[in-house]
């Protein structure tokens, strides 16, 4: 019995341990609460679009809307519509105004937040510098809420946004 001694001894230790365990276990609830995050609810923007669209006049879309959204929600073109004036990708902000012109309508304004270089150029007092100063800076902060908020381009003189603030505008 001497030579077995060992052996039980260790075998009772390990079905006392087990059956430890399985109390344990028991006693743990199995089941875990269940958290559900839900993403947040886009937040809603108003747009105003005009010009040669089916029904012009303000839209509320979500945040994430794109032109291309705010032209659909006004009914789609009008057949004389300059479509290929629309940049139907670009993003919209709350307060938006979108002109779609007729074709062959030469805008009276140049927006400084969708003209290319070239087109700034033409302006009083913005030459290739300028032009891209001004680009940099609506890239880096987001489109230009006033034709004021051109005054925040470092170093942009007031003398400069004299000459030409009756030649630019914000959509």
């Amino acid at each position: 019995m001497e030579k077995f001694r060992t052996p039980i001894i260790l075998a009772l230790l390990i079905a006392i341990i087990a059956g430890g365990v399985v109390f344990f276990l028991r006693q743990t609830p199995s089941t875990y609460p269940l958290e559900i995050t839900l993403p947040p609810l886009p937040h809603e923007i108003k747009v105003y679009v005009s010009g040669e669209v089916q029904n012009p006049g303000i839209y509320v879309l979500n945040e994430a809307a794109r032109v291309y959204d705010a032209i659909k929600a006004a009914g789609g073109f009008e057949p004389d519509a300059d479509r290929d004036g629309v940049n139907l990708a670009r993003n919209l902000r709350d307060g938006a105004q979108i002109h779609v012109r007729k074709i062959g309508e030469v805008p009276q304004r140049i927006n400084i937040n969708t003209a290319d270089a070239w087109l700034l150029q033409a302006l009083p007092g913005i030459g290739e510098v300028w032009a891209e100063r001004i680009i940099k800076y609506r890239t880096e902060h987001g489109p230009f809420e006033s034709i004021e908020d051109l005054k925040k381009v470092p170093d942009f003189r007031d003398s400069t946004f004299e000459k030409l603030k009756d030649k630019i505008t914000v959509h």
